[in-house]
């Protein structure tokens, strides 16, 4: 009979959901209390939370089911005077003597089964599940120490952890909304100063106004009426406000601005890292922060492969894995060559790039790092990193000045008697080739070199040439200047080059002090120095540079094709315009807050003006901006501490000179007669 069937199995249902309700709430109460409670955590307990909602429902609709299945089986054992009957009060009867037998459960049913069989049904069947209640305590006990840790480690923006002070009925309270980026909760408070981040929205309001409406005067001369919807700002810069009329004391607000993310490489540490020659890996570690979250930063490498002409890029951009702090980055790989795709030769060239999550996002990016791989000695070094010149055929290799050295030992082992002056021609022939070359390498760290300039001079007057063109480029670059460049100002190569090039001139000079010593042993050590060197300037003939290009304003396409210019020479400065850099509203400002006379018109305008315009410390600029604002009370004191900002914001004036007027009388005209005649 379906409906005795619905009230047992109801029955059973409400006893079941009493004997789990006290375990459902302690497994939900910790989390609840917890995500309340630390705001830190909150998002991870939300998690397991909705893990707890979800297996509560599980749980519930198993008990149903058990329930619809179990319900005779369970009356049976709970009530012996059903004599195991209950499965048939379950069945449709179909006989006569079914239904009798159904008519006689139900009546012994009534007589029987009270509130008290279903609860200790429910007692028995339903016991106390303990993992649950468990998992539950341990969830909100991590959770806990976690927030400790972080409240630690980081404490809470200043916005957020300022004490707000009390709001009165009809005085101006502030309402402050920062970005949501920042993660920054909104508040209101009471006047008084405020530390905020960049980008926050205030507004100004009164609870319950009486009297007439306040006005909200900013530092930098704006006026904001108090209206019943507020008065609203868009915070960029740090500002002070005043209520006027009623209150003259002034509130900072204070901007912390968002700051571009920071960078750091930590392997390699240096910019230009050469590899062994060995080398099956190298490690990189970087590292990306900001004050408040990364949303994209990636490692881009571009390898370069071959030398002179024939040198192929490729570029590749890998994403920096993410990690449990969104402020902060950190990846730390051991790249073998093979993942980088290096082979010996090869050089390649990193760099990190990393945005923040700001509306405008500020994106920085790190200096390139350089990792070179040396590849095999090439058979000629004839060709280096440096610039191309002409080079006379006289001009020897240090490779052949090794060799001839060599050579000359040799012969003076085998041969010891030597003549002297074979020997002193041999050895200073070689000293000559070595200086040559010296002087050829020395050109690039400015040296005054003879080697390409002074010998043609000398045979070209000794042939008799005809004189130079007076006025000529020749003629103008003798009398007025030098052909070579200085050490210290030659830029044509970075620091590290010219640190390997003044190794070389060194070994260099070395080698040819001992030639000219005829000492050609002595010379082989420093020769092959200076061989090193020059082998090294060889693998470092590749220059990576970060391309750059000038992207010109899109053109709006109505004006496209009509010929009209209107705007766009706009970029390009007045020909014949003044080019004062000092505003002769300001000059006249300045003059007159000398004296205690009136001031020009509109020059508290002129005054912020400057002050924004050329002011950049923020502490400074709300210092200067009082100071107009109490001139403009009235102040006269004042106007010398105005006067005085206004004069810093004048670092770049100019010198101007001007002629002084004299006049000319009988007495000065006599007076100068007298003194010429002395």
């Amino acid at each position: 009979m379906p409906g005795a069937t619905e009230h047992l199995r109801g029955g059973l249902w409400t006893a079941i959901r009493r004997r789990r309700a006290p375990q459902w709430l302690l497994a939900l109460v910790p989390l609840i209390l917890a995500a309340g409670l630390l705001p830190a955590a909150r998002p991870a307990l939300i998690a397991v939370l909705v893990l707890c909602v979800v297996w509560i429902i599980a749980d519930a609709l198993r008990w149903r089911s058990r329930i619809n299945q179990h319900w005779p089986t369970w009356l049976n054992e709970a009530i012996p005077q059903l004599e195991d009957s209950s499965a048939l009060l379950a069945e449709d009867a179909k006989t006569p003597i079914a239904k009798l037998q159904q008519q006689r459960l139900q009546a012994r049913l009534a007589d029987v089964l009270t509130a008290d069989d279903y609860t200790a049904i429910a007692r028995k069947r339903a016991r106390i599940a303990v993992l649950p209640i468990a998992l539950s305590l341990l969830a909100a006990g991590s959770a806990a120490a976690w927030h400790g840790k972080q409240t630690a480690a980081a404490p809470p923006p200043a916005a957020a952890g300022q004490a707000n002070k009390p709001i009165i009925d009809g005085e101006v309270h502030l309402r402050i909304t920062p970005p949501a980026y920042t993660g920054v909760q909104a508040f209101e408070t009471g006047a008084r100063d405020l530390q905020i981040p960049q980008h926050s929205e205030v507004r100004w309001c009164v609870r319950n106004p009486s009297g007439a409406q306040p006005m909200v005067e900013l530092g930098d001369g704006q006026t904001l009426p108090v209206t019943p919807d507020c008065a609203k700002l868009r915070v960029e810069d740090s500002l002070f406000w005043r209520t006027r009329g009623t209150n003259s004391t002034r509130y900072n607000i204070r901007v912390t601005p968002d700051l571009t993310p920071e960078i750091t490489i930590a392997a390699p540490t240096e910019l230009i890292h050469l590899l062994a020659k060995d080398a099956k890996a190298v490690q990189i570690s970087v590292s990306a922060k900001d004050d408040y979250a990364i949303v994209r930063a990636s490692l881009h490498m571009t390898l370069a492969r071959g030398s002179g002409e024939n040198i192929r890029f490729s570029d590749k951009e890998v994403p920096l894995p993410q990690s449990t702090d969104p402020k902060k980055r950190d990846w730390k790989k051991q790249w073998t060559l093979a993942e980088l795709g290096m082979e010996p030769g090869d050089e390649l060239y990193f760099f990190v790039r990393a945005t923040d999550n700001a509306p405008s996002p500020h994106t920085a990016q790190s200096p390139t790092y350089t990792l070179r791989l040396p590849g095999p000695d090439a058979e000629s070094l004839d060709s280096t990193a440096l610039p191309t010149m002409t080079k006379p055929e006289n001009l020897r290799s240090q490779r052949q000045i090794i060799i001839d050295t060599e050579q000359l030992v040799a012969d003076l082992k085998a041969h010891p008697d030597m003549p002297a002056a074979t020997l002193r021609s041999r050895s200073e022939t070689i000293a000559a080739d070595q200086t040559k070359l010296r002087l050829r390498y020395g050109q690039f760290l400015g040296e005054e070199s003879s080697l390409f300039g002074e010998e043609e001079h000398e045979e070209h007057h000794e042939s008799g040439g005809a004189p130079e063109r007076p006025g000529s480029e020749i003629s103008i670059m003798k009398a007025f200047g030098h052909a070579h460049d200085q050490e210290g100002n030659a830029t044509i190569f970075d620091p590290q080059t010219k640190a390997v090039l003044r190794r070389a001139l060194a070994a260099m000079w070395d080698a040819e002090k001992a030639l000219r010593a005829i000492s050609p042993k002595t010379a082989l050590p420093p020769e092959y120095k200076a061989l090193d060197a020059i082998k090294e300037l060889q693998s470092a003939e590749r220059v990576y540079l970060h391309r750059t290009a000038f992207v010109p304003p899109a053109l709006k396409e109505e004006k496209r094709m009509t010929g009209d210019i209107v705007g766009a020479m706009s970029y390009k400065r007045e020909q014949n315009a003044a080019n004062d850099s000092v505003p002769a509203e300001v000059r006249d400002l300045v003059q007159a807050l000398s004296q205690d006379g009136a001031l020009p018109a509109l020059w508290s305008k002129a005054a912020r003006d400057a002050i924004a315009a050329r002011i950049s410390d923020q502490e400074q600029k709300l210092s200067a901006q009082r100071a107009v604002q109490d001139v403009q009370d009235g102040c006269v004191p004042c106007r010398a501490e105005l006067r005085a900002w206004l004069r810093g914001t004048l670092t770049d004036a100019p010198v101007l000179l001007q002629a002084r007027p004299s006049a000319e009388t009988a007495f000065s005209r006599a007076w100068s007669g007298k003194e010429q005649a002395k």
